[in-house]
């Protein structure tokens, strides 16, 4: 069954693509849970998903520093996703959470249908890239 499109409407990403549009995206998209203190994914790892919160919070961590808190309506695994690297940081669940994932192969299916969501995502991934 299909997300329901008003859960992916409160991500910010996706909130401003048509119900036509979100209808391509539901049925792809999964419902997933964590528990607090979950390794949510491990720096250095393979990226298979795209992560969006929709409720709880996550801090991000890089070399087993915090650099950032997430919350609800937040996202994370673009960049090890499309760009087709390993992962650049470690998220692990502060709280418990409710997610929304889209594998590699579903969001390859998002590019084609709706290119400027890819696009919001790469630009996202220059907002976070890491300084070298």
């Amino acid at each position: 069954m299909a997300l329901d499109l008003s859960r992916l409407k409160k991500i910010p990403l996706f909130e401003k693509f048509s119900d036509d549009e979100l209808r391509q995206i539901a049925p792809f998209a999964e419902e997933a849970s964590a528990e607090s203190g979950s390794v949510l994914v491990r720096e250095g790892d393979y990226s298979y998903q795209f992560v969006a919160i929709e409720e709880g919070t996550a801090k991000v961590m890089r070399d087993g520093e915090t650099v950032a808190e997430l919350g609800a309506g937040d996202f994370f695994g673009e960049i090890g996703l499309l760009e087709k690297s390993l992962r650049t940081a470690t998220v692990e669940a502060s709280t418990p959470m409710r997610l929304i994932t889209l594998t590699g192969w579903d969001m390859a299916r998002v590019e084609k249908a709706m290119p400027e969501a890819i696009e919001q995502l790469h630009h996202a991934i220059e907002q976070r890239r890491p300084p070298s």
